[in-house]
């Protein structure tokens, strides 16, 4: 990789981590006065028309793009990244922002769980630990067994389940495809699939809330490009904790706009937590630097 600064990408981390806590409040706005699905689905066409966009400026054009070593693996990806986001919309609508974020802080850990089985990753004793300990967290967020336990709480971890596969099998595909081929599956399974099921519940909006919707499509292509943009300029492993910032901005989104809670259970799970996805990154650096 040429062209290192780790310094522009820690700043454009935090920057996306700062407009994809945004784009999760518009969400939770829109999805709690429309149905879910047709948000999404708006959503998706957005995104398939940004990644056909830079697809198209790209060297080779559409026709290199659609060109994929795993087709079936890169239409699997499209369709656990738009269930994950329709999943984890749910959750910030019937849970809230701040403790579907705190939940979903976790999906490092399955990542790190599931690497084993999906690709074949050796995951030693000390990773292990972080992840049983990461879990711990969780479990102090949800409070299972406390007072009265809402199912609703499981939607922001099967949505890290999701997210954790996504990315696995993103891993899996870069060994024959471009992160270009893959962003483009990405887009246009998922427009697809919400289409299919997005039509059957669509809803007349009112004209401010399709300029939120316009806002919630905007804050999408342009976090996904600073995101590009920051593991263009330096490595991934480098920039990855600045990413758990969206929780804080979320929990000020939530706190200021939502008038959501940071009840003391939350607040420590959610450290141990990050806390565990911390160190389980640092220890993947160092067994891959070994």
């Amino acid at each position: 990789m040429t062209g290192q600064n780790t310094r522009l990408g820690i700043g454009l981390m935090v920057l996306t981590s700062a407009i994809f806590a945004v784009q999760d409040g518009v969400s939770r706005h829109l999805a709690g006065e429309y149905n879910v699905y047709m948000v999404v689905m708006i959503r998706f066409w957005f995104f398939a028309a940004f990644v056909m966009l830079l697809a198209a400026r790209a060297p080779g054009g559409l026709r290199r793009a659609i060109r994929s070593h795993y087709p079936l693996l890169q239409s699997l990806r499209g369709l656990l990244l738009v269930v994950e986001v329709c999943v984890m919309v749910l959750g910030f609508v019937h849970l809230g922002l701040v403790p579907s974020h705190a939940v979903f802080t976790c999906y490092p850990l399955l990542v790190a769980a599931l690497s084993g089985p999906v690709l074949g990753e050796k995951v030693g004793w000390r990773r292990w630990t972080a992840i049983g300990v990461g879990f711990l967290g969780v479990l102090i967020i949800l409070q299972p067994g406390y007072a009265v336990f809402s199912p609703w709480a499981l939607m922001p971890l099967l949505a890290a389940l999701l997210f954790a596969l996504y990315g696995l099998l993103t891993r899996y595909v870069a060994r024959g495809d471009a992160a270009s081929v893959s962003f483009f599956w990405t887009g246009m399974v998922g427009a697809l699939a919400m289409t299919c099921v997005g039509v059957w519940f669509w809803e007349p909006m009112t004209g401010a809330d399709w300029g939120w919707m316009a806002a919630l499509c905007c804050l999408a292509a342009a976090g996904h490009w600073c995101l590009i943009k920051a593991l263009e300029v330096a490595e991934a492993s480098a920039i990855q904790p600045f990413a758990y910032l969206q929780l804080v901005f979320v929990a000020i989104l939530g706190i200021s706009l939502f008038d959501e809670t940071l009840a003391p259970n939350m607040v420590i799970g959610a450290a141990v937590v990050v806390a565990a996805s911390l160190f389980t990154l640092w220890r993947q650096r160092v067994a891959a630097a070994t």
